[in-house]
């Protein structure tokens, strides 16, 4: 694993627990982790569990008693890393969005078109795919319960850098992370709503804004927990994101990706809206879908509860009895689960792939055109 921040340790927790809770193809060796500052990434591979430590990530992937590489890094290193894994004949699994820009996720793309050919297989990490109550959501929508889909609505909601002395960590740098809200939480809406909808997004007209312009250096690069010095530096990215789309069956789509929700922490929020029914989210009670059937009478119409805790329920029969909900981190190791199933089975569709990745790379840039060219209408090619 390369890198060992706040989503190492969500990963590492994910490639301890899942051989302990499902029946995998495989034994999972946690090997070794990297990362850049020798004392940390040594205190971090005790902490989390791995077998071994290195501070450079060019070694790592070269080493024989390596199968798998997971990049848990900030976006401005994941092309080098991935691409140079493929290389070396490793699978790799990759965390959203998959790069920073669409010619990186172009490079990583080919990289893995090229890999495949060997049996070499790779993943995008868009983990609320793997959450039960969507993945029972996105079985729905496929199955026709809903009938035509003709709205979506999503949002995501963070309040985490409302504080305008919150210090300049590495995911408010465009050079680091890419973009700000858009990347970070908007790549999560655009997978989840075409993969529940099994529809893309064709076009967008977007707007976005940055309340705060400058901020105080952090002293140290520790990610979310830096402190803040007393030097300030300028906000590279978006602090905010909205915009409206359309999908290629004619379905409308509003989506809203925010760090200044005051009060939200994170707040995973999808609607959708089809000609028979809708289906409705809310990732704060994540063990719960809502279900409004149109075919009910109207006197005893109404969203359905839908408690998703049943073994029948996506990945549930590993878990707990019915009643006894899952958390956050569950949605990680059932992503290591179909990632290791995958490549048992030489699954050519892996999914989402790197090719999915890129699209949702696609889509994002087009929302930032859009935004530069006062929310002109921009198709997604």
């Amino acid at each position: 694993m390369i890198g060992h921040s706040f989503m190492g340790a969500v990963h590492s927790q994910a490639w301890r627990t899942a051989p302990r809770m499902f029946e995998l193809p495989f034994d999972v060796d946690m090997t070794v982790v990297c990362g850049r500052d020798p004392e940390r990434t040594a205190r971090a591979a005790e902490r989390l569990g791995w077998g071994d430590w290195a501070d450079d990530w060019q070694q790592v992937v070269r080493r024989a008693d390596v199968d798998v590489v997971d990049i848990c890094t900030p976006g401005d290193s994941h092309a080098d890393i991935a691409i140079a894994a493929l290389a070396a004949g490793k699978h790799v699994l990759c965390e959203k969005p998959l790069a920073n820009t669409a010619d990186e996720a172009e490079r990583m793309a080919a990289a893995a078109r090229v890999a495949a050919e060997t049996g070499v297989r790779s993943m995008v990490g868009f983990n609320y795919r793997r959450v039960p109550a969507l993945a029972h959501a996105a079985w729905l929508v496929a199955e026709g319960v809903i009938g035509e889909v003709r709205h979506v609505r999503a949002q995501y909601l963070q309040d985490w850098i409302v504080d305008p002395e919150f210090p300049l960590v590495w995911r408010l740098r465009r050079e680091r992370a890419g973009s700000g809200a858009l990347g970070d939480l908007g790549s999560h809406l655009v997978d989840l709503l075409q993969h529940l909808t099994g529809e893309r997004l064709t076009g967008v007209s977007a707007t976005q804004a940055t309340f705060v312009t400058e901020r105080p250096l952090p002293e140290e690069s520790s990610g979310l927990a830096a402190r803040a010095g007393t030097r300030r530096g300028q906000v590279t990215v978006d602090d905010a994101t909205a915009f409206t789309g359309r999908l290629e069956g004619g379905g409308l789509v509003v989506v809203e990706a925010t760090r200044f929700a005051t009060g939200r922490k994170n707040a995973v929020r999808i609607e959708v809206n089809g000609s028979r029914g809708s289906l409705a989210f809310d990732f704060e009670s994540m063990n719960e879908l809502h279900l409004y059937d149109a075919a009910d009478p109207e006197t005893e119409a109404g969203f359905r509860r839908i408690l998703e805790t049943e073994p029948e329920h996506p990945y549930l029969s590993a878990w707990w009895p019915p009643g006894h909900g899952l958390g956050y981190e569950h949605a990680f190791v059932h992503q290591v689960h179909d990632f290791l199933t995958a490549l048992a089975d030489d699954a050519s569709d892996l999914r989402p792939s790197f090719a999915d990745g890129l699209q949702v790379q696609y889509v994002l840039e087009a929302v930032e055109r859009s935004a530069a060219d006062a929310s002109r209408w921009t198709s997604i090619g």
